[in-house]
């Protein structure tokens, strides 16, 4: 079918024309000539700048309504679409597109906002770039013949101009600051980030919570199922205040979702291996990897406590998630993940994890958020016969982006099952070209290869990626036979090191103190 009807100018200059009036300071330093693409970005300026509410708008306000504009005829037009005539893997794909770019336009005017900070609208930005992303990834990852370059997802060039926007948005906070970062008050030592209210700390450290709702497989609460308990709270619950589920120790066998609109929710078990959330759904079997997640959770604000979170695919079904976050400020204590290939889906925006395990194989520590994992237990287990695993795979696709993975105070270890195997072992590799992975005072067990991370694909990203690490132990911490890539870096100052800390790599000192959950704001 064709579309071209629907591409008029006409009805992107009128989506530009509705877009929403602003306040923001006019910056005249600030030009196109600073971003990624700059024919691009004068292009969608002008046209916005018609619309006479944007004259004054700085450059960054102009280009952010402008780049909404495209986003929302992308997805006006590829709703329009009967995907019912696409092969099923066309239709998985799709599917994920549609939900992807709704996601977009949502950060797109959450970082369109003039109550929010430089910080957080690079986040909701660089959450906006993973989407695009992503939707192309689907499609690799089921081999669709779909082109998908002349669908409306791509056809927009809406991956340019969001580029164009971390670009854009960098600049204007470092105008602002005069070049220098923004210091967050610690928390006096606290084990929790500072963005975790008081209530939520006496939540997450608390060995009695009150819950709204109980979860039992046997009957004797509310609801037998996670995700009937979840639609509930949807009804129950008034405002965006705090919303417990207590889930009951017991197997539960379902694929559960936290949509964008439930926020602040938490989850409590009854412990780690008591209570178990599972499912097998996988890429061999049909599934995207972002599909595939047994737990998936969108809604800001998430908190989940003593449950363990499991994809029983195995390594011969390849990608399959356990979990999947995608849920800014969320945070995860005493919890596990386990899986084989891509367990734990850190998909995008601020997380934290604090006390947990994660095991698994192949790349089973990936997306693009900016997550800290602190005093966790990181466990690598026997993979396929003649694969390697690699503990991380961070998806950073701009260097504007603010994300990353950094693991602090943990430990590195080999399974029951890996234990004197003579699998080869590594800390990571870099799945996109800004990859950016730090380890940082972690004991790092034997396992791992002196080299200590791998290639991805020959010479991709090594001189691009951001692969550190600094004052390790263990028997695979040594750096003397590390990689030589242009990319990696041996931290030998502190202040370095600081960065990817929990205060300062996600702001925890900002957040996490409110959820009760302990953690370290520096090293």
């Amino acid at each position: 079918m064709t579309t071209s009807k629907l591409l008029s100018p006409f009805l992107l200059l009128l989506l530009l024309l509705l877009a929403i009036t602003v306040k923001s300071d006019f910056n005249p330093t600030l030009s196109c000539a600073q971003t990624p693409f700059p024919e691009l970005c004068n292009s969608m300026v002008s046209t916005a700048n018609l619309a006479k509410e944007n004259a004054r708008l700085s450059l960054r306000d102009t280009a952010i309504r402008a780049t909404i504009a495209r986003a929302e005829l992308a997805h006006l037009i590829a709703s329009k679409i009967d995907a019912l005539s696409f092969h099923r893997t066309a239709r998985a794909g799709w599917a994920d597109c549609l939900e992807l770019c709704e996601d977009t336009i949502a950060q797109l005017y959450r970082s369109l906002s003039n109550t929010s900070s430089h910080e957080d609208s690079q986040t909701w930005l660089s959450a906006a770039a993973a989407n695009q992303q992503t939707c192309q990834d689907g499609f690799f990852e089921l081999n669709s013949s779909f082109d998908l370059h002349s669908s409306p997802f791509l056809s927009y060039n809406i991956s340019n101009a969001v580029s164009n926007l971390l670009a854009i948005n960098k600049a204007t906070a470092a105008a602002k600051s005069a070049g220098g970062n923004r210091k967050l008050l610690s928390d006096g030592g606290s084990r929790f980030p500072a963005w975790v209210s008081a209530a939520d700390r006496r939540l997450l450290q608390s060995s009695a919570v009150k819950a709204d709702i109980v979860v039992a497989k046997d009957g004797s609460g509310n609801y037998k199922t996670i995700s009937e308990a979840v639609a509930a709270s949807a009804k129950q619950r008034s405002g965006s205040s705090r919303f417990v589920i207590h889930v009951k120790a017991g197997i539960y066998n379902e694929q559960v979702e936290i949509k964008s609109s439930m926020k602040n929710l938490m989850i409590v078990g009854d412990g780690i291996d008591k209570t178990v959330v599972t499912g097998s759904k996988n890429v061999v079997d049909g599934s995207t990897t972002f599909r595939s997640a047994t737990f998936a959770v969108v809604g800001s604000g998430f908190i989940a406590r003593d449950i363990t979170f499991q994809n029983t695919a195995g390594p011969q079904k390849h990608q399959a998630v356990a979990l999947r976050s995608g849920s800014d400020l969320s945070v995860f204590y005493s919890c596990s993940f386990k899986g084989y290939q891509d367990t734990l889906y850190v998909y995008s925006q601020r997380q934290f994890y604090r006390n947990c395990d994660i095991y698994g194989t192949v790349d089973f520590i990936f997306g693009d958020a900016a997550v800290v994992f602190q005093n966790c237990n990181i466990f690598a287990r026997k993979p396929m016969s003649g694969q390697k695993n690699t503990v991380t795979a961070q998806g950073r696709t701009d260097p504007n982006e603010n994300t990353g993975i950094s693991i602090i105070d943990s430990v590195i270890a080999a399974a029951s099952d890996l234990t004197g195997s003579s699998v080869k072992s590594y800390l990571g590799r870099p799945w996109k070209q800004y990859s950016r992975t730090v380890i940082m005072k972690t004991n790092i067990g034997s396992l791992i290869d002196p080299a200590g991370w791998l290639e991805w694909s020959g010479n991709f990203a090594l001189s691009t990626l951001y692969y550190g690490e600094y004052l390790n132990s263990g028997g695979g911490s040594s750096t003397a036979g590390r990689v030589k890539w242009p990319g990696y870096h041996v931290i030998t100052s502190a202040s370095e090191a600081g960065k990817f800390t929990v205060g300062n790599f996600i702001s925890g000192d900002s957040w996490i103190p409110a959820t009760g959950v302990p953690f370290t704001s520096g090293l």
